[in-house]
């Protein structure tokens, strides 16, 4: 288990950018994948972007592809999530998580959340 502090949610208007943070209290191997899952009021949870420290592998949520980019910076132990092209159904609580795989993540460590509010 590791710490992770998110941070950079907020409101944005649609179009928009926002990048959120997800700093790693440390890098093992269970945390060698991390990445980013929200929830918007009356909905499931959705996965939306990881990436792995080894392999940099990265995987997107198809609501996400081509507007989303995922990043790591291996000194900070901290991964990126810029949201560009933002739209009102983007608005949601956006989780980080980190695990051992992409797959596994929900079985991890999560963060506590950090709001983003995309208006029309």
């Amino acid at each position: 288990q590791v710490n992770l502090v998110e941070s950079g949610g907020g409101l944005v208007q649609a179009g928009g950018s926002l990048r959120l943070s997800c700093a790693a209290s440390a890098r093992t191997l269970s945390s060698n994948a991390m990445g980013w899952f929200r929830q918007a009021p009356g909905k499931e949870r959705e996965f939306v972007a990881a990436i792995t420290w080894i392999g940099s592998n990265t995987d997107y949520g198809d609501s996400v592809k081509g507007r989303f980019a995922i990043s790591r910076d291996n000194a900070k132990n901290t991964v990126y999530l810029q949201m560009n092209s933002l739209k009102p159904e983007d608005t949601a609580i956006y989780y980080c998580a980190a695990g051992l795989t992409i797959a596994t993540l929900t079985e991890g460590s999560w963060g506590q959340g950090t709001q983003v509010t995309v208006s029309s």
